[in-house]
């Protein structure tokens, strides 16, 4: 089986959101969802620090590191140092349109070359003991993806690459914002559907534009092996998270109550502020926790305003998650 139990449903890589807290909080939803990091450039883990890069809690895991990058050899010598973390994957971003990607020539632009591309899973394999995946897009600006995208898989699958992650849009390098990328490029899941015909041998998994559990399994019924969900996640992470095991993963456990997930990072943000970090650098990954609930506004708003506060604790926490269940009670 080429596919991860865990990458039937996983949460995207997101610059800025997907941090450490962020899966910490994800984790009490689902234990079971693959959850990845932010890119890292291969560049920024040779000449960094490892350990304030790439360091994470065994408690956040099952994790996938994402690295950018396009030279082979800075790629290798990226996962060889990532070899001494626990992750379960690392994928090469062949999807991201922004505009610091494209200047360092990776990212969506390597749409574009394929045998290159080929290059670098290979010298990533070689270092990694864990799979090597790609996450990619459809195709970039004026190509037809109907025709880049059989070939691009073709060409990298030969590489050793099992598992796809293809977020169903076009990037357009010119012309579009990254944020416009995300909206405005038209999805093609068909297209990504033929793929898992075109290519028995590989694993795909499909990612943009989904924002429900339902349409996730919709998907998966449909033929795809994987589903990847970003800001609907991100923005409403029980609607999305709490009932994945059960639903996504055949899990015989309960689903999950935002109250207990909010409950079951206090000690976590206790050891934090402890250690000297501030309770807005954790908090601001959970304002979405009571989405489309009756006191989601007062959470946000309790939180919003007071975690950034000298002194700011988990009371403040508490109280904002009283704010929520006064409200159930009334």
């Amino acid at each position: 089986m080429h596919l991860s139990h865990h990458a039937r449903l996983s949460v995207a890589p997101m610059m800025d959101w997907t941090d450490r807290h962020c899966r910490m909080f994800h984790r009490q939803f689902s234990r079971h969802a693959l959850l990845y990091t932010e890119m890292v450039t291969a560049q920024a883990i040779v000449h960094g620090e490892p350990e304030r890069l790439l360091g994470f809690s065994p408690a956040e895991g099952p994790v996938a590191l994402q690295i950018g990058g396009s030279e082979p050899e800075v790629l290798f010598r990226a996962c060889q140092i990532a070899r001494d973390f626990p992750y379960v994957e690392v994928n090469l971003n062949v999807g991201c349109p922004s505009d610091r990607v494209q200047s360092g020539a990776f990212g969506a632009c390597l749409m574009r070359e394929p045998a290159l591309v080929a290059e670098c899973v290979a010298a990533m394999r070689e270092a990694c003991e864990v799979p090597v995946t790609v996450k990619c897009r459809i195709g970039v600006d004026e190509q037809d993806p109907h025709e880049v995208l059989p070939e691009f898989l073709a060409r990298v699958g030969a590489a050793g690459v099992e598992h796809f992650i293809i977020h169903a849009r076009k990037a357009w390098l010119q012309g579009l914002s990254p944020k416009e990328n995300r909206d405005i490029p038209p999805l093609d899941y068909d297209l990504v559907l033929s793929m898992t015909g075109l290519f028995i041998g590989l694993s795909i998994s499909l990612n943009g534009g989904i924002t429900s559990l339902d349409e996730a399994e919709a998907h998966l019924d449909r033929g795809v092996q994987g589903v990847m969900i970003g800001r609907a996640a991100y923005h409403e992470p029980a609607n999305i998270l709490a009932s994945a095991d059960r639903r996504i993963f055949g899990a015989d456990t309960p689903d999950v109550l935002a109250e207990d997930a909010v409950g079951a990072m206090l000690p976590y943000i206790d050891d934090y502020l402890t250690a000297g970090g501030r309770l807005h650098t954790i908090t601001r990954h959970m304002l979405g926790a009571f989405a489309g609930r009756p006191g989601a506004r007062a959470w946000r708003r309790t939180l919003s305003e007071g975690a950034t506060a000298p002194g700011a604790g988990t009371a403040l926490v508490e109280a904002a998650l009283a704010e929520v269940t006064s409200r159930i009670a009334a």
